[in-house]
């Protein structure tokens, strides 16, 4: 059994640390959340069957996590975005970085301004790249309410991206 879950973990722990990251926008919380992640996962990986929904699976336990972070700490907004380059592409000049660097800090801190279910939102569906139903599934309710969700998230983002003066054009 350890070893399965071993490749689990090198396949997945990136992915879930970085939706984790996204949500709680703090590296310290989100490494720690992430180890949480595949301890719970490794306490049920002998009773998981489907193969197919795996990843689903870590990130449902890792939202729930996140979920119950926030709830012990009686949190409306997420923490203060202390932000650092946490994945660099190799082909991008040093300028290039930085630009990448700033949209980013400018991303999170809009994020972070967005109730928690357009927040969801965006991340899944526009960071993460899952589809409707994938979203839907995930997050356990209709492909309707996601398509309305991303809608209103969008425009949510775009507001708060307006009144920062930056330009919108990512999230179209």
């Amino acid at each position: 059994m350890q070893e399965p879950f071993k490749q689990l973990y090198i396949l997945h722990s990136d992915g879930i640390y970085k939706y984790i990251f996204f949500m709680v926008n703090n590296k310290e919380l989100a490494e720690d959340l992430t180890q949480e992640t595949f301890f719970k996962a490794f306490k049920q990986f002998q009773t998981f069957r489907n193969e197919a929904a795996i990843i689903t699976w870590l990130k449902r336990i890792a939202r729930n996590l996140v979920y119950d972070y926030y709830r012990k700490k009686r949190l409306i907004q997420f923490l203060p975005l202390t932000f650092k380059m946490e994945y660099q592409d190799d082909t991008q000049t040093p300028v290039e970085l930085l630009e990448t660097a700033e949209e980013m800090a400018v991303l999170y801190g809009a994020l972070r301004k967005l109730k928690l279910n357009h927040r969801e939102t965006i991340v899944l569906r526009k960071i993460e790249g899952l589809s409707v139903k994938e979203t839907a599934q995930f997050l356990e309710c209709t492909e309707a309410k996601v398509k309305n969700n991303t809608v209103r998230a969008i425009a949510a983002l775009k507001k708060v991206l307006q009144e920062g003066g930056h330009d919108d054009g990512a999230f179209r």
